[in-house]
């Protein structure tokens, strides 16, 4: 059985381009054949700043898009956070995102894939990671960064990745893959809530 691998949409603003980029990883992770790949955006949950009145590690939650972020997290076996950089940061709606969990996140694996300027989103990269252990996630040192991704697009707003990009991204998948399998007895052995 294939593991989940949920492709996350971190932008919620209108206009993103995060959906571009995450249609074709999600693809892309379709042909590699270890995942099974699943979008996740943040935005259609609909999440408003941190609004259950219980911390998350009790899952006592009052609100439905809590319980439909909760599924939808719980659901996978290793994530791949499609993040812009604003303002040499990882984007308020992912914080927000991750703060709404705590168990459902634990001993699986993560990998970045980052937009931006000319940094390509790696300082959002390295600022979301600490947030991810915070949680219980692994987040793994192989990601793919799109330095100047708006030049990258083509006049219709499609996005052809390079050989350079793609083989990234067959690189971050062999890792997490690997890294999921190798945290799979540890999330077979949590206590059943």
């Amino acid at each position: 059985m294939k593991h989940q691998l949920n492709i996350i949409i971190g932008s919620t603003r209108p206009g993103r381009a995060g959906p571009i980029f995450a249609e074709c990883l999600e693809g892309f992770a379709r042909e590699h054949g270890k995942f099974e790949p699943v979008l996740t955006d943040i935005a259609a949950f609909k999440l408003p700043l941190l609004d259950e009145p219980h911390h998350p590690r009790l899952r006592k939650y009052e609100n439905d898009h809590t319980k439909a972020w909760s599924a939808a997290i719980d659901a996978a076996d290793a994530y791949v956070f499609v993040a812009p950089e604003y303002n040499y940061f990882v984007a308020p709606a992912i914080v927000n995102a991750v703060d709404y969990l705590l168990k459902e996140w634990r001993y699986k694996p993560a990998a970045v894939f980052s937009y931006g300027g000319v940094s390509g989103g790696l300082r959002a990269a390295q600022a979301l990671k600490p947030l991810l252990t915070s949680v219980g996630v692994m987040p793994i040192p192989e990601g793919v960064a799109l330095p100047a991704y708006r030049t990258l697009l083509n006049k219709d707003g499609a996005y052809h990745p390079s050989e350079q990009v793609l083989g990234g991204a067959r690189t971050m998948l062999d890792e997490l893959f690997r890294w999921s399998e190798a945290l799979k007895a540890l999330r077979a052995g949590l206590p059943s809530e």
